[in-house]
């Protein structure tokens, strides 16, 4: 093995320590961000995502259970020169998108014409579990700290919705079980299966799975009987822009740029969310309990964070 390098501006030899420094600077300068752009994912889906329990419930005024946004994304990137996504990456989007949006999003906007905010939030609270579980099935099982936070997590969610109740509708109770489950499983195959680079997988995903939601919606019958007020468009539009265009695009990329556990904890915090909106907007009052139950999803957060840092450190 050579002692020196031959440096690309001019034939100047490197001494190996130099050049061990110039690639530790490059690694330092290209990780930091990455960081922030994951930081700024995690901080879109904690906020962004914790009002669409909000939204879809006022959307719900005009609109029927149904969600499409993918065709934006999709023609916005057509348009700048991206590649079409073969049959292989459109297959692999087609059972994504159904796992995600049919039937996770799906399920959620359909139970919620029941089934009250709170209920839904705890279920889908359930995410970043059966995540880990189907990422232990593939070989992949979140390290012990990460097992500590998802378990913290999970408590503060069951200490939150405890004045809430669990007296549900039985169709909607299943869908809310079900509901979980399918999303926790299509995010780790959207690490598995063929999918489009960069943006596109997100736009394909959203694109199939609106497909399939709007041909669902057409089978069981659903119309739009007037013309949806100004409450109900605004809460689409927050729900096309905000909850799909910018929240499903970073879920898309924290599952290709950190752990499971890491990617699903919005399910922790988008309750605290959604606390935060009732309180501010519907005059809702927040108790001791409500209180101690933000501390402890926080908890569980920040111990999946150390470990997804650990494992970066590894």
């Amino acid at each position: 093995m050579q002692n020196t390098r031959l440096s690309e501006a001019g034939g100047v030899a490197t001494p190996p320590a130099q050049a061990e420094i110039q690639v530790s600077s490059s690694s330092t300068a290209t990780s930091q961000p990455k960081r922030l752009v994951v930081i700024l994912s995690l901080l879109s889906l904690y906020t962004l995502w914790g009002g669409t329990y909000l939204g879809m419930r006022v959307a719900l005024e005009g609109f029927p259970p149904l969600f499409v946004a993918g065709i934006i994304l999709y023609v916005f990137l057509r348009l700048r020169g991206a590649a079409r996504p073969t049959r292989a990456q459109w297959l692999g989007a087609a059972v994504v998108g159904g796992l995600l949006l049919l039937i996770g999003n799906g399920g959620v906007v359909f139970a919620e014409q029941w089934v009250s905010s709170g209920l839904a939030a705890l279920a889908l609270g359930a995410i970043p579990l059966w995540a880990a579980l189907f990422s232990g099935l593939f070989g992949r099982w979140p390290r012990p700290i990460e097992w500590c936070g998802l378990a913290i997590g999970f408590a503060g969610l069951v200490l939150l919705n405890l004045e809430n109740g669990l007296h549900a509708n039985p169709l909607g109770a299943i869908v809310l079980l079900i509901a979980p489950i399918s999303w926790g499983l299509g995010s780790i195959l959207s690490q598995r299966l063929p999918s489009p680079k960069g943006l596109m997988a997100s736009a394909a995903q959203m694109l199939v799975g609106g497909v399939m939601l709007f041909i669902v919606g057409s089978a069981i019958g659903e119309r739009m009987t007037a013309f949806p007020g100004p409450r109900a468009l605004g809460a689409m539009v927050y729900l096309i822009v905000g909850g799909s265009l910018i929240g499903f695009t970073a879920y898309g990329y924290l599952l290709r740029h950190t752990r499971p556990a890491m990617a699903t904890s919005y399910a922790y915090v988008n309750p605290l969310v959604a606390v935060g909106l009732g309180v501010a907007l519907a005059g809702e009052h927040i108790t001791l309990i409500g209180v101690l139950a933000m501390f402890t999803i926080l908890s569980g957060v920040v111990l999946v964070t150390m470990g997804r840092e650990r494992s970066r450190a590894h």
